[in-house]
């Protein structure tokens, strides 16, 4: 596996100190971590930390609610999970799956097997989200275009009705709720796209996993979309972008595995978008949704996760979350 080389760390504003205010309790928004915050991307790798250090610093560093992260990194015997994550009083809120349905019916045997697994050991944990995210058109290490950029109209078209296929039958076996991932470097990422691929697809059976990060990779205004399509958001992802980072990231064509190696993904409050606005009009929207911290720090050295976990923990704190 090729290393990438290390991030730069930002440093925190004072709004993330102990003695920030507090702003109104944001009641309906359940907050979490996720591995990624770890610099966990892969089942098993020499660059990340082992799982239980993972689930003692994320438990210490505040906060309630995990991700499983990539299936594999967590025991995947329910049991054994169960017993390791109440030991630390931590609840799983959803499991990640990749998909290709553009791709169409044939791909559907071969996602189903990798849903299954993972969507039986969310359910198993109690959770009730499973994070859908499209597949890459570029590799996110080497930069080697996989497949164009754009999707055909046919390709659309197999997209949105595979993917309410997967929101019906994920629901009918596992009874869990698909939420779509908008990422980098996938045909859904951009305000256009997201919006042709809400409108293309059934809101009983689909929903969206707002990325605050990765919607303003893709140049999106996180607030206008909760706003625009508030019934669709059913899970967020916080995180946060370096402006000048993104600036040479665009300029350049950086992929994004390399992008995130720069430090594009920054410390909350660093970057942009400001979460306070984005948690506000969420909380407007009178249900319940899990706020899942995912500062993508892949590779990142082994110590580096745990203050900005406990920074950003607090910084949320002063938000009302």
């Amino acid at each position: 596996m090729t290393s990438l080389p290390p991030q730069s760390s930002p440093q925190p504003s004072p709004q993330a100190s102990p003695q920030a205010p507090s702003a109104a309790p944001l009641s309906r928004i359940r907050v979490g971590s996720a591995p990624d915050s770890w610099g966990v991307w892969f089942p098993d790798d020499p660059q990340q930390v082992p799982w239980r250090r993972f689930l003692d610093e994320v438990a210490e560093s505040g906060y309630d609610w995990i991700e499983l992260g990539p299936y594999g990194y967590l025991p995947s015997e329910p049991a054994v999970l169960a017993d390791e994550t109440a030991r630390r009083n931590l609840k799983v809120s959803a499991g990640t799956v990749f998909t290709g349905l553009h791709r169409g019916p044939d791909v559907w045997d071969a996602t189903w097997a990798h849903v299954s697994d993972i969507a039986a050991l969310t359910r198993a944990m109690g959770a009730e989200h499973l994070v859908v995210i499209p597949s890459f058109w570029r590799d996110d290490k080497t930069g080697e275009v996989l497949e164009p950029d754009t999707l055909t109209a046919e390709q659309w078209g197999q997209l949105t009705r595979q993917t309410e296929r997967l929101g019906r039958e994920v629901r009918e076996w596992y009874g869990l709720k698909i939420v779509v991932h908008p990422h980098a470097d996938t045909h859904i990422d951009s305000e256009e796209n997201v919006a042709r691929f809400l409108d293309g697809t059934d809101s009983s059976l689909v929903s969206l996993c707002l990325d605050t990060g990765h919607y303003a990779y893709c140049g999106g205004d996180s607030v206008k979309l909760i706003e625009t399509y508030g019934e669709r958001i059913g899970y967020l992802h916080l995180k946060q972008v370096d402006p000048a980072i993104l600036a040479e990231v665009r300029a350049n064509g950086v992929p994004f595995g390399p992008a995130v190696a720069r430090g594009v993904m920054c410390e909350p409050p660093a970057g942009v978008p400001a979460l306070e606005p984005v948690l506000a009009a969420a909380q407007k929207l009178d249900v319940e949704l899990f706020a899942i911290v995912e500062q993508d720090m892949y590779p990142c050295p082994p110590d580096k996760p745990l203050p900005i976990a406990r920074r950003t923990r607090q910084f949320l704190r002063s938000c009302g979350a």
